[in-house]
């Protein structure tokens, strides 16, 4: 629960005084138990100033409480009202309430007074305050006869209302004959006093249902005057007939419809005054007249207005102080103006004050022989005379009681009795009003008794004040101490608040404040005790608020809001927006911690307020959401300042959707040109809703607009509406002007047309013009339209002309056209280069240089040189044949190349060319040359034939390409055992002129790799490489061993003549027979083996570590430097390995179908073709055999 503080006075500060005023009357406004004898008390009256609706009874409130129960009396006007003598007025049981009942029979009127109620017991007596009832009245307008107001244009003008006086007073306002309220503004307005005042008239003002209306809210009635009718009119209307017919009241003929300073309508002259009560709304008016309409300004001399208060109605008409005080008395100055002059009002404000409150006598309790004070202070203005009243009898002529005196406003009590029990009544009054106030003197023997229901529980959230109260009563007043515990010390100062009602105070509760508190009341009479408990729970707090989003329109967003609170308390949370409930629509869901908004529109956006609440706190957190979208489209588009080349367009910028406007971007239609299609025009700042546009001539203009934010571009606007400027000469004339010859014989010219846009108006045409840029011909020229080429013919071959185009249209021609040079028709050249030669660089690369042919032969634009080249036959004067022409083309004035790709040890013949636009020249004479030898390609093909226990044959094709003279073979072999491991290296030499070889004493059945390659003069060839296995013999009996010193290729062998030397044991060669036989199986079963996996682990013999002595592995080096290839290719079907001639071939270079070098002649194209990898030299192999790879396959 939410426990209300109320702080010990010697511990106050300014922002808790509203809390002391609440303790200050608890304290005061003692209550003693009804079941204690008491003077009566008033509780509930009727107002001072009672206004009755005469159609409904009238009700006279009058309530009070007392013990004995009090009995009620009234008076009328000053006398006793004997309610039993008026049939229609009956009094409530238990109670003072009067009802009149007029609405069977009686008028409201005849019961119209002052009333007073009574109610007394044995204690005394108390009285109510003086109760004026009248009943309320509508009375309708006094009918009168409303002329007619004719009066000019510019004049000012009254429109008196002057409703009838009721009760309460009306309410006032004009509307017409359509119930519809008449419009105001500065010019027009309705005064305080119900009034209609026109500054100044127009010709609108013109109505014949100009009508006030008065609303009297009590009775719910509506009163009208009678229509008034205006009519303005100007000078020119008027006639001296009319004009005499018309007396001053219709016609305001003494004022000048002419411009005039202002005056003022209300208040009359330069100073008036005004009288206010304290605590009322301070209206002042100014009202002027005048052409233009004046403007009113409002200060206070001496002083300024108050700034929370001041309120302007009434188009600044009227000047509102609220709550009005004392200060605000002094003098306030209107002033009025216009463009003409000024004028001031002074207003002198006084404010009085109905009698106030300073200190309200409060009821007394005291016991027998105790002392005690009534204290009744008011203020006003002017200062209210106090007077006392005992049982409602002026204490003047009231019993006497010794106990008492009276000192002005406070009455002293000394040893009161229980006689000494009344009631008081202080009267403050003054010429405004009065108060009057009941106060009673209860002189009672009490002990002291605890109000506060016991083990009552509070919960208080941690860190806030707690208040746990002890209401009590006794007499004399008891002292109140608060314990905490069973057994506790009483509480005391430093920790702790105790207020005069009896409350305890904890200033910051903790969790150890939580406990048990006993509130204990003495006085001499008797003790009074009371538990209450106090729990201390969490505070709740909201650990994961909504954060402020922006989401485009039509987009979901989603607020969390999750909360921390006491276990022991349930919250619930709730969603406002904007401080009030969510819209009741599907779009917004609400589940434990989140609320999401889906398809977000633009109310939507605003304030998202999350609130939890339990039953002791509540906390809230918020967050903004803005919906923001593309901005609306601009509208209301105008064209202003229209010019020949230039307008002004204006917009209306749409709603931006909280995004700002960057830029507008505006766009044109050509209606006649090209009607449909839009184009951009130009851009302009957020800012700005004007642009100066240039336009061109003759074009149908239409504009739109698009703006454009963050999020993108608007929709366009409405079209503008259309614009056609006026034709003009061209601005421009055609671009991409150009001569060339399609033939030797002619010039053709042309150039790019101007489109409609550029044309700026009707009949647009071109003037061809051209002469021959070395000559002194005049220009030719020739008018063209709807074309943009022209062909001049019978020209020179390639000569140089200088040529321009200009536009022209009705209007004139454009300005004068830029000339550009061009030339007429190509010729083949004439003369082909001279003094040819070629220096062979190498087996592959020739440089090639020639003599440039002169200019004047080349008949047309130098496109370069062009060298045609084939290879005739081969050094050797073998295989003739006569190979296709490739050609190479060097651009611009070269006189050297380079021709790559050439063929080793071969014979060329080429010539040259010289090349322009139209095509080549005669060739040069041709030149031949030969290129050096090169090494060799691999053999064509290696194939081993006749295997036998102990020799292999080996047979080859040669080389494809000897490149060369063949100067021999090379082939190198080794063993591999059934691990993979290799044997030496050997190494033979063969004469070039054989195809066929036969390799004897080998181990049988025994697996050998052959590399083979070819040599000239040049070096070493690619290689081939092979397989094979020599045979076993029939009878399964080994040979003896050839080559002795030969490392064996099978560890079988080597155990096998181990066994021979230990004695040829019978056991034993059975064992080694059965191991031959077994072996045999194994390598006709495993003969054909994956050659990849074989050759990564036999990668190249020469560099595989091995020591021939123990079979143990070490550092091997080859003085040859001979490294076969690491990958050999697995023996097909027939054994004979292929080797595919190399695809080298020029046409994959140079310009065109050939080539294409730079200047030095040095190759650029691209080389494309399947080359075979090669050893760097000889028969080296490209990749470097993996030594990991050769010890991995000894593991």
């Amino acid at each position: 629960m939410q426990l209300k503080i109320m702080p010990k006075k010697k511990r106050l500060s300014a922002g808790r005084v509203p809390l002391i005023l609440f303790l200050c009357q608890m304290i005061s406004a003692l209550d003693v138990p009804l079941d204690l004898v008491q003077p009566p008390t008033i509780t509930q009256q009727s107002p001072k100033d009672y206004i009755i609706d005469p159609r409904e009874n009238i009700v006279i409130q009058c309530e009070a409480k007392g013990k004995p129960a009090p009995s009620f009396s009234w008076t009328r006007n000053g006398t006793h009202f004997d309610i039993d003598k008026d049939p229609l007025v009956t009094m409530k049981p238990g109670s003072g309430t009067l009802t009149i009942n007029i609405m069977s029979e009686g008028k409201a009127e005849t019961y119209e007074g002052v009333y007073q109620c009574t109610a007394r017991n044995e204690r005394g007596a108390a009285i109510s305050n003086n109760i004026v009832v009248r009943p309320s009245r509508s009375p309708l307008w006094t009918k009168e006869k409303l002329e007619p107001i004719t009066l000019r244009n510019g004049q000012s003008l009254i429109l008196p209302c002057r409703p009838p006086l009721g009760l309460p007073p009306p309410i006032i306002f004009w509307m017409d004959n359509s119930f519809q309220r008449l419009p105001q503004s500065e010019r027009v307005s309705q005064g305080l006093n119900g009034d209609l005042y026109f500054s100044n008239v127009l010709p609108e003002d013109t109505r014949e249902d100009y009508i006030c209306y008065a609303r009297f809210n009590h009775t719910q009635t509506i009163q009208q005057k009678q229509p008034i009718s205006v009519k303005v009119i100007s000078v020119d209307e008027l006639n001296d007939t009319i004009a005499a017919n018309l007396n001053d009241t219709e016609f305001y003929s003494a004022k000048s419809s002419r411009e005039r300073p202002p005056t003022f309508l209300t208040p009359e002259g330069n100073a008036s005054h005004k009288e206010e009560l304290r605590g009322n709304v301070l209206s002042l008016e100014c009202i002027a007249e005048g052409l233009p309409t004046p403007i009113i300004y409002w200060i206070k001399e001496d002083g300024t207005l108050p700034i929370n208060r001041t309120f302007y109605k009434n188009f600044k008409k009227t000047l509102q102080i609220i709550q009005v005080s004392e200060a605000d008395s002094g003098n306030y100055q209107c002033i009025a103006k216009n463009s003409l002059g000024a004028i001031h009002h002074t207003i002198s404000v006084t404010v009085k004050a109905a009698p106030y409150w300073i200190m309200a006598p409060q009821n007394l309790v005291l016991s027998p022989g105790e002392d005690g004070r009534l204290i009744c202070r008011a203020n006003g203005n002017p200062k209210p005379r106090i007077s006392w009243l005992s049982n409602g009898v002026p204490i003047e002529i009231a019993p006497d009681d010794p106990s008492r005196k009276i000192d002005g406003d406070t009455i002293i009590f000394s040893s009161v009795q229980e006689r000494s029990s009344v009631v008081y009544q202080c009267n403050a009054s003054n010429e405004y009003g009065y108060l009057l106030a009941n106060a009673f003197v209860n002189v009672l023997a009490e002990p002291p008794r605890i109000l506060t229901a016991a083990n009552t529980l509070y919960q208080v959230i941690a860190d806030r004040p707690a208040l746990l109260d002890c209401a009590f009563f006794g007499s004399p007043l008891p002292t109140i101490e608060w314990f905490k515990g069973a057994k506790g010390n009483a509480l005391r100062e430093d920790s702790y608040v105790f207020h005069k009602n009896g409350s305890l105070e904890i200033p910051v509760a903790q969790k150890d404040s939580t406990g048990t508190y006993t509130c204990v009341a003495r006085n001499k009479l008797g003790m009074a005790k009371n538990e209450v408990h106090l729990e201390i729970k969490d505070a709740t707090r909201i650990i994961k608020q909504p954060e402020y989003a922006v989401v485009q329109r039509g987009g979901t967003v989603s607020f969390e809001c999750r909360v921390n609170h006491d276990h022991t308390l349930i919250p619930t949370i709730t969603w406002l927006k904007d401080n009030g409930e969510l819209p009741n629509d599907g779009r917004f869901t609400v589940d434990k911690e989140h609320l999401v908004v889906a398809d977000v529109r633009d109310d939507d956006g605003g304030t998202y307020t999350c609130v939890a609440n339990t039953t002791l706190d509540n906390v809230s957190a918020s967050a903004v959401l803005s919906v923001v979208d593309v901005p609306n489209p601009p509208f209301d588009l105008e064209l202003t300042d229209q010019l020949d080349k230039s307008v002004q367009l204006s917009w209306t910028p749409g709603n931006d959707n909280n995004s700002p406007i960057t830029k507008f971007i505006i766009e044109y239609e050509d209606a006649m040109h090209e009607a449909g299609l839009w184009h951009h025009q130009t851009e302009v700042s957020g800012m700005q809703t004007t642009a100066q546009l240039k336009l061109s001539p003759y074009v149908n203009y239409s504009f739109r607009v698009m703006a454009v934010n963050s999020l993108g571009r608007s929709l366009p606007s409405e079209a503008s509406e259309q614009y056609l400027t006026k034709a003009a000469e061209p601005d421009t004339n055609p671009t991409a002007v150009e001569g060339l010859g399609s033939e030797p014989d002619n010039l053709v010219i042309t150039w790019k047309p101007l489109n409609g846009f550029e044309s700026n108006g009707p009949g647009l045409q071109y003037k061809v013009s051209w002469r021959q840029k070395d000559g002194d011909d005049e220009w030719t020229s020739v008018v063209v339209a709807n074309v943009s080429k022209y062909i001049v013919s019978g020209t020179p071959t390639f000569v140089p002309y200088l040529i321009k185009v200009q536009a022209l249209n009705d209007v004139g021609f454009a300005p004068e056209p830029a000339v550009v040079m061009g030339h007429s028709g190509e010729d083949l050249p004439m003369v082909a280069p001279g003094n040819v030669r070629v220096n062979v660089v190498n087996s592959t690369l020739a440089e090639v240089h020639w003599d440039p042919v002169p200019l004047k032969s080349i008949r047309g634009h130098l496109q370069g040189y062009r060298i045609y080249y084939w290879k005739a036959q081969s050094s050797s004067k073998r295989n003739r044949r006569h190979l296709e022409k490739k050609i190479l083309t060097f651009q611009g004035s070269k006189t050297h190349g380079m021709l790559p790709g050439l063929e080793p040890f071969s014979h060329y013949t080429l010539n040259v060319r010289v090349v322009n636009g139209k095509g080549e020249g005669p060739a040069s004479p041709d030149r031949v040359f030969n290129t050096p030898e090169g090494v060799p390609s691999a053999p064509s093909s290696l194939k081993i034939v006749n295997p036998t226990l102990d020799s292999l044959t080996l047979e080859w094709d040669p080389p494809s390409r000897p490149n060369g003279i063949l100067t021999e073979y090379t082939l190198k072999y080794q063993p591999i055992n059934s691990t993979h491991e290799l044997g030496p290296l050997v190494d033979l030499k063969i004469p070039a002129n054989k195809t066929r070889w036969t390799l004897k004493n080998l181990n049988f059945s025994t697996r050998y790799k052959f590399y083979f390659y070819a040599q000239t003069a040049a070096g070493s060839g690619s290689q081939i490489t092979e397989e094979a296995v020599t045979t076993v013999d029939e009878a399964g009996i080994p040979p003896p061993d050839v080559g002795a010193g030969k490392a064996m290729a099978s560890r079988q062998v080597d155990i096998a003549t181990q066994g021979w030397f230990i004695g040829l044991m019978c056991a034993v060669a059975l064992l080694i027979l059965i191991l031959l036989i077994v072996c045999f199986i194994r390598r006709n079963k495993g003969g054909k083996y994956p050659v990849k996996e074989k050759e990564d682990a036999h990668a190249d013999p020469e560099i595989q570590p091995m020591k021939e002595d123990d079979g143990t592995f070490g550092e091997y080096s080859d003085t040859e430097d001979h490294k076969p290839l690491k990958k050999g290719s697995r023996t097909p079907s027939d054994r004979t390995v292929k080797k595919e001639d190399s695809d080298d071939s020029l046409v994959d270079y140079g310009e065109g179908v050939n080539g294409q070098f730079n200047e030095d002649g040095s190759f650029i194209g691209q080389y494309s073709g399947k080359k075979e990898k090669e050893p760097v030299e000889g028969n080296e192999s490209s990749e470097a055999p993996s030594p990991v790879n050769a010890m991995n396959s000894f593991v």
